[in-house]
């Protein structure tokens, strides 16, 4: 690790500030990326400036029936509070498939969102990658890529997203509250996180003079399905090759209303508003979810070693949807498939 100054923001214009002041600064909030990512000289700021003491924990209601989530709220706040267990359980599962009890007590619902790529490539400094140096190359392209992209990706940049939240927060259309020199503004989740494209080096479209000060939930259904099904390699503790994250209400055996996420094969969570169109007003049976699944990987693209993943996704979505349709989701304490 090398030899960075540390600082303490005491209000939220000031972490600006400083984020202008220095090119390579970067904010503290729970650090359990961050101070992975420079132990292993991927990130090294020369400013490391702690947010930990802003007022950003809060969990409220909105004017319009939804809730906000202060950016500093801890993964376990959110996954525990009585107001989203029972109008947002979707997102509580997901944020209790990821990650251990001990991290979940740290890491923060902002710093999920900022969370970068496992590709095992971007975190060895040794080899060339586009991500991390852009315009070095992209080894996994060739190299072993069971984990990677099989949606969005570009000749530049196969890696995928890691995160199980923000997955959730995709199907329930979540709003990313930010704040920097010219303001507030609120950016759609579907906005926030990037394809790799030409500049694989940009994860999101914050800027770098921008804090994430909450996410916003909108009101949601109680009547409405729910279920995230994560298909990983070890039950516990490990990234997932394919999750999903689905919301289905049913009327008289007729879909009325669908939203579905997928994560771990692509660079952001993905979804796809047309093919959803797909399933409102089709009954809720199992082939019509296979005809959506076909629909929305229809662009998957396999490298060498992940084109299983195509097939995992098709049954994953399929799964997923019946469990949401059936009102019988995926617990996320017995782990086991039904």
């Amino acid at each position: 690790m090398r030899h960075f100054r540390y600082v303490k923001a005491t209000d939220i214009k000031e972490a600006i500030a400083m984020m202008l002041s220095e090119p390579e600064a970067a904010l503290l909030a729970g650090g359990t990326n961050l101070l992975d990512l420079m132990k292993y000289d991927v990130s090294t700021p020369t400013l490391v400036i702690d947010i930990n003491g802003l007022p950003l924990r809060e969990i409220r209601e909105t004017p319009e029936g939804g809730l906000r989530i202060g950016a500093l709220a801890t993964n376990a706040d959110v996954a525990y509070d009585e107001r989203i267990s029972a109008r947002y359980p979707l997102l509580s599962s997901a944020i209790l498939a990821g990650a251990s009890g001990q991290l979940r007590n740290m890491a923060t619902i902002g710093g999920n969102l900022l969370q970068r790529t496992r590709c095992s490539y971007f975190y060895d400094i040794q080899i060339p990658c586009n991500k991390r140096k852009p315009g070095s190359g992209c080894p996994a392209k060739t190299g072993l890529n069971r984990g990677h992209a099989i949606l969005g990706a570009s000749e530049l940049c196969i890696a995928t997203h890691p995160s199980d939240m923000c997955v959730a927060l995709a199907a329930i259309d979540a709003v990313v509250i930010v704040e920097g020199l010219r303001g507030t503004r609120a950016v759609a989740f579907s906005d926030f996180h990037r394809l790799p494209g030409e500049i694989p080096q940009l994860d999101t479209n914050l800027l770098h003079d921008e804090i994430i000060v909450a996410i916003d939930l909108p009101p949601i259904s109680a009547q409405i399905g729910h279920s995230y099904l994560k298909i990983r390699d070890r039950l516990s503790y490990a990234f997932a090759l394919v999750s999903v994250a689905a919301l289905v209400k049913v009327d008289d055996g007729v879909i009325t209303r669908a939203a579905l996420s997928v994560g771990g094969v692509a660079h952001k969570p993905w979804r796809d508003r047309e093919a959803e169109t797909l399933l409102v007003g089709a009954n809720a049976e199992r082939s019509v979810f296979g005809q959506f699944a076909d629909r929305l990987l229809h662009t998957a693209v396999a490298e060498e070693h992940n084109g299983f993943k195509i097939e995992l996704a098709h049954r994953t979505v399929v799964r997923c949807l019946e469990q949401a349709a059936a009102q019988t989701p995926q617990s996320q304490s017995d782990k086991r498939i039904r």
